[in-house]
């Protein structure tokens, strides 16, 4: 492997290794995709805390009095809604009506400034499809500045709570889908009431200097929690279960967001934005496909890229990501059917190596968690 190829570091990398991680390059990115096991590293974080190192995900700076009416213009959701300490899940669009990508925008003064952040593989075309869709506001790229630990699962909160005890206030008084800078160790962190796999935690945004020593408190303080690190391959478990889309699996540059279940962030009502038009008239057609959630009645393991067939074997969509619940220990997968098959309960079959293997349409996410039975 020459340096010009070698994947990227995050801050934590040289702590993955110390603590036996398996590393892989994912989407250029040198990240641990297990430390003690897939199925192991998933139910902890179902049912005591996990740690995961996300500080490849991007992060924007976007300021100024043109500030909102720039990400009026490149994102679906409604920015103008977000007070200070609020945020939301919203969507870049390309002209054509697809998706540049999915991110989260955090709200630090209505109006002034905002914190976007997105996902580790489309930085850079994330940066120029912003740049270049600029109206006027000051923007800036924080990717490197920025460590970031997602803490999750139904005691991260204690845990939470533990690290930021000297604040007053604490984490798990904080609602979902806030944020707000808290001080540690003489450092601004900023802690968000978000996450990726379904169960209660945050995400904190610390300096990429200070990161080792955050992420070691929280294994030290978390230890009779059962804290423990988790990598990528629970991490991609945990969001199936959640049937939360991911892009290059669910949405790319080609997806409509109504048809992949996204309508709830298009807010064509209250604002114009880039392919407003295009992504309205597909809804106003009626669109022929739609995302679902399907379960195996059979033995076998669906994946990415496996044909889903009708029960007369007639070719009916594509599934998008697919695995054995480790929560379950049931054969779920998430795809893309024709609109007739879509209904919950309609019997349907997954392509595996040439063999027909049955499943059946039904209702997500596929587990309960401690963010939904709230």
């Amino acid at each position: 492997m020459t340096e010009a190829s070698s994947p990227k570091k995050t801050p934590l990398a040289d702590e993955h290794v110390r603590l036996g991680a398996r590393m892989v390059d994912f989407a250029g990115w040198w990240m641990p995709v297990q430390y003690r096991g897939l199925k192991e590293e998933h139910l902890s974080c179902r049912t005591g805390v996990g740690l995961f190192d996300v500080s490849h995900m991007g992060e924007f700076r976007v300021r100024g009095p043109k500030s909102l009416e720039t990400l009026q213009w490149i994102t679906t959701n409604d920015v103008s809604k977000l007070s200070a300490g609020e945020a939301h899940y919203s969507l870049f669009p390309n002209p054509q009506g697809g998706l540049v990508d999915d991110l989260i925008v955090y709200c630090v003064k209505p109006g002034e400034e905002y914190l976007l952040c997105v996902n580790a593989a489309n930085i850079e075309k994330d940066f120029a499809f912003v740049t270049s869709n600029n109206r006027g506001a000051e923007i800036s790229n924080e990717s490197s500045d920025w460590g970031q630990i997602a803490v999750q699962g139904p005691k991260a909160l204690v845990l939470l709570d533990r690290v930021f005890e000297a604040s007053e206030v604490k984490p798990s008084a904080m609602k979902a889908f806030t944020h707000r800078a808290f001080a540690w160790n003489g450092t601004k962190v900023i802690l968000a009431r978000t996450g990726y796999t379904g169960e209660e935690g945050a995400e904190v945004f610390v300096p990429a200097s200070v990161v080792v020593n955050l992420w070691r408190e929280f294994l030290e303080k978390g230890k009779d929690l059962g804290a423990e690190p988790i990598g990528l391959g629970a991490r991609d478990t945990l969001r199936t279960e959640m049937k939360y889309s991911l892009y290059g699996h669910e949405i790319d540059d080609t997806t409509n967001p109504y048809e992949a279940g996204l309508g709830w962030v298009i807010k064509p009502e209250a604002k114009d934005f880039i392919g407003r038009a295009a992504i309205v008239a597909v809804k106003e057609k009626g669109f022929s496909r739609k995302l679902i959630g399907f379960e195996l009645t059979e033995r076998g393991i669906p994946r990415q890229g496996y044909t889903l067939l009708s029960p007369t074997g007639g070719k009916i969509g594509v599934c998008t990501s697919g695995t054995m619940s480790p929560s379950t220990g049931a054969s779920i997968g998430i795809g893309y059917v024709n609109t007739e098959f879509a209904a919950n309960g309609t019997e349907i079959a997954v392509d595996i190596r040439g063999k027909a293997v049955k499943a059946k349409v039904r209702p997500t996410p596929f587990v309960t968690t401690s963010l939904t039975t709230k």
